[in-house]
């Protein structure tokens, strides 16, 4: 093949795309796109035409580029979850005295608390390891003792804010707790 200075031309065995710069006899001296002079046989190099150029830039590799540049550029969208996905999350503790034990028969008043409040905290600590962030703690109405007891054990941790649980779904015996990840 005859090649002339200012031809565009391409390695046979290797992905190496330049111009040609010099012949001499057989020799062809080309700058490669990076800016290298490299010698090769005429026989290692061959011709690539305009057109050969216009397909490899085709339609479809520039829109799919300007798609990558503008994918980018684009803020990813962060999803809000709703009210209900978040109570769906949530998890639950039940402390009344017949879900902790099989029988409270010849317990104390003291023992069945010191259970819900030890219960609670067990449960409580295993949500923050597990960074479950909301734990609904059902207490029950009675005469307010363990949810005393239980607002006394919440504010032992720094990284914990109670209020009373959804209405609708607990009544007035039960209480939501948010754990903080990262307190400041």
């Amino acid at each position: 093949m005859n090649f002339q200075e200012g031809d565009r031309v391409e390695t046979i065995d290797d992905v190496i795309k330049g111009i040609v710069k010099a012949t001499k006899g057989n020799t062809i001296t080309i700058e490669t796109d990076e800016g290298f002079p490299l010698q090769f046989e005429a026989a290692e190099l061959v011709k690539i035409n305009a057109d050969e150029i216009v397909r490899e830039l085709s339609n479809q590799k520039i829109y799919s580029a300007i798609q990558e540049k503008e994918a980018s550029k684009k803020p990813k969208r962060n999803f809000e979850r709703t009210r209900k996905e978040r109570e769906q999350n949530a998890m639950e503790v039940d402390l009344h005295i017949h879900q902790l034990t099989k029988s409270h028969k010849g317990m104390s008043n003291y023992d069945m608390l010191s259970l819900q409040t030890d219960t609670a905290k067990r449960q409580l600590e295993f949500a923050i390891r597990k960074r479950i962030p909301k734990v609904v703690f059902i207490h029950g109405v009675g005469a307010g003792v363990l949810k005393e007891e239980l607002y006394y054990l919440f504010r032992q941790f720094d990284n914990v804010k109670y209020y009373d649980a959804n209405y609708q779904k607990y009544g007035l015996g039960a209480t939501e707790v948010y754990i903080y990840q990262n307190p400041k």
